[in-house]
Formats: structure tokens, C-alpha cells, sequence
């Protein structure tokens, strides 16, 4: 096992940011009770400037659904309304995400516990779960770690069910059999999979090079410090990580929307009911951990943003959108040249690196991976 990490640079070379993403960075989100820490801290923002302003009249303070398609306007609606109708995500009108430790489970309620908190929901009939496959709720396990989806329309209703999920995402550091050692960046510990003989054959179809300097991206099944390689969570890019390709010339300003892919990450030192997103390009003035001299750029030319800055994060396969805030680095996100094809193929880049409970807040499927996604600075 090597001593550390790799660093890789989380900070683009590209002009910094000013204005709306500035007066957001005083803003947050929360959905639970949250221990302290950076990311923490950063989500709560919202909540006490909410405590102290209310939201002006009339102003939905949701997020929303907008029948509009790649970006366009829809006949009669009015210009630049983005602004207006995509604002932080309400808890009481998206898709909770609730985490605990099955104790007990039916075919209709389920269990959990964490610590001497039980919480009973109720889940409906075309309620489905996965623990490395899909099947049906009642086949879980008691002990199982759940992600849980709640319905809008429903607090204490269930309809989708993780369970044990997890996700290592990074370069292949070692490789002993059927075992990888992943680097995950400069501010994480080395992660371990363990690929099972009847994953790897699935696997590799679309990350052929299981060597050392290559790009990894595997969701399986988390036990303790351990992933059991279950499925490939995208598509392997071609070249070692040493050697990112060219980015292409762009002239002009940064677009104020970039679209690529968004992805999810595991929480590690964020608690686990955090809405927010980790940027691949933030500011080195605010002094990046990741942050390397002389890193390359990734392959979306992004402008530079600080902790605690807002992104108005679209899933286009669900034209859903809300704000969020941004809680970290995506360290190992620019690395990436690949697309997203879970509704088209995005184009090239992963341009949010989502909390779970974003992702799913957003429309997403944790086991897919990524959604094809659009983002804009300071909306």
C-alpha cells in the first residue's frame, strides 16, 4: 500500500468569476441533521440567511420542472426567466434522500434505524431496490446501510431503495489479481476494490486497461473499508492519466451555461444528507488542497469559483433543475474526458460532481452513474 496519494489540481487556468456567483456564496442547503465540517458548514449558509431573510412575495421558492427542451424557450414564455424559476431545492417538494440501517423490511414498510432513531416509511407498490442487482424490497437485508428516495408527494414514502451502494472513482494506483488500489485525490485515502470473476468480464468491456495510471470510474457494493466491483459506472477514456488530451481552443468568453455530465460521489468528510456539488475548477486562491503548478486543464473550460458559490445544476434527460451550492473539488471529475448516455451522449467533461443526495434530488439513478447535465454560473 503506498505511503499517500497522488495529487491531481482541481483548478483550472481560466479567468475568475465575479458577480451573481459571488453574492451566492453566503448561501447553503441542508436536508437533515448535519454533524460540523467544511462541507457542512458551507450547505447550512441558506438555511440561517433564510432564518433572517424571508423570500420575497410570490417567489417559489422551490425548484422546478420546465417543459423546455436543449436549452430553448417554449412559445410564450418570457426570456431570462431561469434566474426566477430555478432557485434552492425545497425538501418539502423534490425527492428526499434519507439514509439509515435497515431493521426490519416488507414487501410494504421499511425500517430504518441509526443509533436510537427508528423511522418507518411506507413504500408503494412499484417500489424496486438494488443491492448490486434490482429486486425487490423484501429481499434486503437487516444491517444493510439504505439510501432511500422519498416521494414528493409523500414524507414518509418510500419508492426506491439503495442499499450497501458505493462508488470509487480515481487512478489505478496497484493492481494484485483482482484487487485495484484507487487513488481518489490528494485530500482522500486510497480506496480498494475488489473485482469478483463474475464482474470483471462486465467490467472490463468498458475499462479494458485495469493497470496502474489508468482512470477507473466502478459502483458496487460498499463493505467497510472495501468495494465489491459490481458494474462499470462509465467508460473507460483511452489514455493514461499522466496524459490528458489537448483541450480544444476556445476564443471569447466562458458561456454562461456548460453542459456535460454530472456524477455522484460517496460521502466521506460531508454528512451523508448534504445537498450541494464538488466543482472541478475551483479558485487557488482559496487555497485548493488538490491544487497542483502547472496542472493541465480538463477538457470543459470552466471558470474559477470559491466554496460556497451557486450553480444552477439541469438534469436535461428530466429537464429538472435547482440551485445548489458548491460544498467541494472534484478533484478527479476534470481527469475525465468521457460522456454521459443516459438520455443521448452528453458532450465531453464532467462538469458536477453531485452529493447523493443531489442526484437523486435531481432525477438521477445512483447505479447509472451520471445524468447529462447543464450547469450555469450564478443563477
Amino acid at each position: 500500500m503506498p505511503s499517500g496519494p497522488a495529487g491531481y489540481a482541481c483548478c483550472d487556468r481560466c479567468a475568475t468569476l465575479t458577480g451573481p456567483a459571488e453574492a451566492g456564496a453566503r448561501q447553503g442547503l441542508t436536508a437533515g441533521d448535519m454533524v460540523a465540517g467544511p462541507s457542512a458548514a458551507v450547505a447550512r449558509r441558506r438555511v440561517l440567511k433564510a432564518a433572517v431573510f424571508a423570500p420575497r412575495s410570490g417567489q417559489d421558492a422551490s425548484w422546478s420542472t420546465r417543459p423546455q427542451q436543449n436549452g430553448h424557450r417554449q412559445p410564450g414564455e418570457p426570456a431570462d426567466t431561469s434566474h426566477e424559476r430555478a432557485t434552492f431545492a425545497d425538501p418539502g417538494r423534490l425527492p428526499r434522500t434519507v439514509f439509515g440501517i435497515i431493521q426490519d423490511v416488507s414487501p410494504h414498510v421499511l425500517v430504518l434505524g441509526e443509533g436510537p432513531r427508528e423511522q418507518r416509511f411506507t413504500l408503494t407498490p412499484n417500489a424496486v431496490a438494488w443491492r448490486g442487482a434490482q429486486l425487490e424490497p423484501a429481499a434486503l437485508h437487516q444491517g444493510d446501510r439504505a439510501v432511500v428516495r422519498l416521494t414528493p408527494s409523500g414524507r414518509q414514502v418510500a419508492d426506491r431503495i439503495w442499499a450497501n451502494i458505493g462508488r470509487v472513482t480515481g487512478v489505478i494506483l496497484e493492481r494484485s489479481g483482482g484487487t485495484l488500489v484507487v487513488d481518489e485525490g490528494a485530500t482522500r485515502a486510497p480506496q480498494v476494490v475488489r473485482l469478483q470473476p463474475r464482474s470483471v468480464g462486465r467490467i472490463q468491456v468498458r475499462f479494458p486497461t485495469l493497470e496502474p495510471g489508468y482512470l477507473v470510474d466502478i459502483i458496487g457494493l460498499r463493505t467497510g473499508t472495501e468495494l465489491i466491483g459490481m458494474i462499470p459506472a462509465t467508460s473507460q477514456p483511452g489514455y493514461p492519466a499522466g496524459r490528458l488530451p489537448e483541450p480544444p481552443l476556445i476564443s471569447g468568453h466562458v458561456p454562461d451555461s456548460i453542459s456535460g455530465s454530472a456524477t455522484w460521489h460517496e460521502p466521506r468528510d460531508e454528512p451523508p444528507g448534504v445537498l450541494g456539488v464538488a466543482y472541478p475548477a475551483l479558485d487557488p486562491g482559496t487555497g485548493c488542497a488538490e491544487d497542483m503548478a502547472g496542472a493541465r486543464p480538463g477538457s470543459s473550460r470552466m471558470p474559477y469559483l470559491a466554496l460556497g458559490s451557486v450553480l444552477r445544476v439541469r438534469n436535461d434527460c428530466t429537464d429538472t433543475d435547482c440551485l445548489v451550492p458548491v460544498t467541494g473539488c472534484a478533484t478527479i471529475a476534470r481527469l475525465f474526458n468521457d460522456r454521459c448516455v443516459t438520455c443521448g451522449t452528453s458532450p465531453r467533461g464532467r462538469v458536477a460532481d453531485l452529493t447523493m443526495a443531489s442526484f437523486i434530488a435531481l432525477g438521477g439513478e445512483l447505479e447509472r452513474g451520471c445524468f447529462n447535465a447543464t450547469i450555469t454560473i450564478g443563477a
